[in-house]
């Protein structure tokens, strides 16, 4: 059985970021399997322009029923589809949707979330 692809999402600066990326790289060259996928935003405003509830209930509507057209998502979701063109293509670019010949994908099966206040 295939795991389901999570991917953990973190509000964090750019040391905190590099280090996770330096401890994982440290922990494949021991030989461990390193399979985590991150994303992470410098703030809480960054994280929340980019995962909007809107952008959420677009990836919800996509991971649901994958493989339709943007202009089909618009239709099915009754918004404007400069709108969720827009919205998909900045949650291609965080990596959260992907596009194809077949059509829009949800690659993840749920977003952890972490806030740190340091």
């Amino acid at each position: 059985m295939t795991k389901r692809r999570r991917v953990q999402v973190h509000v964090e600066n750019l040391v905190a970021s590099g280090q996770r990326f330096v401890d994982a790289w440290r922990r494949a060259e021991r030989g461990e399997q390193v399979r985590e996928e991150h994303l992470s935003f410098e703030s809480l405003e960054g994280l929340m322009a980019t995962l909007s509830p809107k952008r959420i209930e677009l990836v919800r509507f996509i991971r649901r029923q994958p493989n339709l057209s943007i202009a089909a998502v618009a239709r099915e979701l009754g918004r404007d589809y400069k709108r969720v063109h827009g919205d998909v293509r900045a949650l291609e670019a965080a990596g959260l949707l992907e596009e194809d010949a077949t059509g829009l994908r949800a690659p993840f099966a749920g977003v952890d979330a972490q806030l740190s206040f340091s």
